[in-house]
């Protein structure tokens, strides 16, 4: 990892809580964070959107942000749009690239656009759709599958769907957190999730960890709150698949114009072999449990280090903008000579 200047960062906010319905999450993701930066001798704070007006972290002289906020308000380009304009570098993908990230629908079409494979699914909208057309989905989509809301994160409003009789109660679940509801198609298989770090061509896919959670329910509560779910890393896949695995992440992850940091969950079909995208956290947690930390432990890098390095990449997404313009204007007057 290279070094980085704890003093030039100057005085961070650690984004956490929030109001999503992850807030409980995020308070646990930022409590990890805050302790590690300011391990590191970072000059971090905790702040907490759902308490404070954004408008004060100028007012305070906060120079970067760390989000630590999950879901709704947080990863969905609202706070990112909100620290561009007051000019806070923050970690994590930009406006753009965050709004699409928290959409699972969204993201599917931009994969399937990109000749990415992700499992087949049906969109039903709030309010529009009749029980009839609930019950006919298995007929397309096959059993199981799964009901989702299209922008909620941790597994939260996840129903999988065994029989007809349980279509329109997972349904209406669903409906009842988001206006979009995501009917997806049921890959039988290995569970695996792929953290990246870093932006474009420089982005790197972490180790693969391989997920084993009890009766195959990887849920809310089994992804905090209890020790039973397994976390392979190594992954222990058949040689090659874990690289596969990685490259599609990596394509996966730059077609959406992410950057700083993500993790893309994959489902491994069991007679096939073959990868599906299920989706991309452009914010993912931080907590003991957390997958991000995890992998990126076998690949040598430390949680405080990984907090560190997360908020040494903070940038801003039309300073990006304006280098390039710079950088463009510089070489088009090179080249335009005495007299242009």
């Amino acid at each position: 990892m290279t070094s980085v200047d704890v003093k030039a960062l100057g005085k961070v906010a650690v984004l956490m809580g929030g109001r999503s319905a992850e807030r409980e999450v995020s308070l646990m993701s930022g409590a990890g964070v805050l302790k590690a930066l300011q391990s590191k001798g970072v000059n971090a704070h905790a702040f907490d959107p759902a308490e404070r007006d954004l408008v004060e972290l100028k007012r305070k002289g906060f120079k970067r942000c760390f989000i630590a906020l999950h879901g709704r308000f947080g990863e969905d380009g609202t706070v990112q749009g909100a620290l561009e304009l007051l000019g806070i570098p923050y970690t994590g993908s930009g406006v753009m690239a965050s709004s699409i990230a928290i959409d699972k629908v969204m993201t599917k079409r931009v994969w399937l656009a990109d000749g990415l494979p992700t499992p087949r699914y049906q969109l039903l909208r709030r309010g529009g759709y009749t029980r009839e057309q609930v019950r006919a989905i298995p007929d397309d989509l096959g059993l199981p599958l799964i009901v989702k809301p299209a922008r909620e994160g941790s597994s939260i409003g996840v129903a999988k769907v065994a029989g007809y009789s349980e279509m329109q109660d997972a349904v209406d679940t669903a409906a009842g957190l988001d206006s979009d509801v995501l009917c997806e198609q049921f890959v039988s298989g290995d569970e695996v999730t792929c953290p990246v770090l870093g932006t474009g061509d420089s982005a790197i896919a972490l180790p693969v960890i391989r997920i084993v959670a009890p009766e195959g329910n990887y849920d809310y509560q089994n992804k905090y709150f209890t020790d039973d779910t397994k976390y392979l890393v190594p992954c222990g896949l058949p040689d090659g698949e874990e690289a596969a695995i990685q490259e599609i992440v990596l394509k996966a992850y730059r077609v959406l114009g992410c950057r700083g940091w993500g993790r893309i969950d994959v489902m491994i079909d069991g007679a096939t072999r073959k990868p599906s995208l299920l989706e991309i956290n452009t914010s993912p947690g931080m907590t003991g449990h957390s997958l991000v930390p995890m992998s990126a432990r076998a690949a040598g890098i430390s949680y405080e280090d990984l907090c560190l390095q997360l908020l040494a990449s903070a940038a801003l997404d039309h300073q990006r903008i304006e280098r390039r313009r710079s950088a463009q204007g510089t070489a088009g007057n090179a080249t335009e000579g005495p007299g242009a």
